[in-house]
């Protein structure tokens, strides 16, 4: 049997009409939004999508409004022709379509007005930052959730987040989306955000998909060297230490939070953030008395990695 034929489109207006077109036929859409070069992690997103809609579409678009002048937009890892493999290899009705636009912040001919030609060749829109008459200006803010973790050092990254996957579900116009857990903040804001502005969009959370070391799977993992990446190992191995400790009676997030930073640091890492907070609402806790998640970002060389334990009290 031949490998299913996916339609690739770069035009939000093309992607638009074939949604509606399916829904005019009683089919439902489900929804993997990625940036791209895709692991197992994302493949098992995709595979979930397929127990929850009969069409699926998988967006492939590094955003740039999530990015700070300071990060790795331009040297993000990518493979669209691999990614493109990856998907036709997956089993069951497989991949539908897969959009993937150019810009979503491009409004038209002003964008070589406000762009110089550097930052263009590069990928980056300098009209997101406001500089041109005609530039993005509209944002969307979960303004609470985006404040801690993450938030604290990536102050945009939120923003641009939540601001594109609203423009990609305006697009697509899905009856469902599915995201990885192993971004927990992030899930948990766009739940937030589908419930207040009332998307009529189921949002699924999947669990975080580990290699077989137990490294959570990302994109940003090619970057380590073999060195760095035995070390990172530190993160979910002291992460499993805690929850099974808080299992057994220890509840002082104090000390499990320095357990996982110490080992962190005697690995050679540099700890961005060890948070223990409720599951629902994101807040700091003290006991561990409801069912919470430690959440925790790290920099091992110059990639910065996110993991994640749920713990259920």
């Amino acid at each position: 049997m031949g490998e299913k034929e996916i339609q690739i489109t770069t035009d939000k207006e093309v992607m638009r009409k074939w949604s509606r077109s399916m829904r005019v036929q009683g089919k439902t859409i489900g929804l993997v939004p990625t940036m791209g070069y895709l692991h197992e992690g994302h493949l098992s997103l995709i595979k979930e999508a397929q127990k929850q809609a009969q069409l699926i579409v998988v967006s492939i678009y590094v955003n740039p409004s999530q990015f700070s002048p300071s990060e790795d937009l331009t040297t993000y890892p990518s493979d669209f022709h691999g990614d493109i493999q990856k998907l036709k290899s997956i089993p069951g009705a497989g991949v539908d379509v897969v959009f993937h636009p150019q810009n979503l912040y491009d409004y038209g001919e002003f964008i070589d007005s406000c762009t110089n030609k550097e930052e263009k060749d590069k990928g980056v829109d300098s009209c997101i930052g406001g500089e041109g008459k005609l530039g993005h200006e509209t944002w969307v803010r979960v303004e609470r959730l985006e404040k801690g973790m993450c938030g604290k050092s990536r102050p945009i990254f939120f923003r641009g987040v939540a601001t594109i996957v609203t423009k990609l579900f305006n697009i697509v116009e899905p009856d469902v989306a599915v995201f990885g857990k192993k971004d927990y903040q992030q899930w948990r804001i766009i739940c937030r955000m589908v419930r207040d502005l009332d998307f009529s969009i189921e949002i699924v959370g999947c669990d975080i998909m580990r290699d077989a070391d137990g490294l959570a799977m990302s994109s940003r993992n090619v970057k380590l060297s073999p060195d760095e990446r035995e070390k990172a190992l530190s993160i979910s191995r002291s992460l499993s230490r805690a929850k099974s400790a808080a299992e057994n009676g220890q509840i002082s997030c104090t000390e499990l939070r320095n357990s996982v930073i110490q080992a962190i640091l005697e690995a050679g890492g540099k700890v961005d953030y060890a948070e223990i907070v409720d599951q629902e609402c994101l807040e700091a806790m003290e006991k561990i008395n409801c069912p919470v998640v430690f959440c925790v970002a790290a920099w091992f060389g110059k990639v910065r990695l996110i993991d994640n334990i749920e713990i259920n009290h």
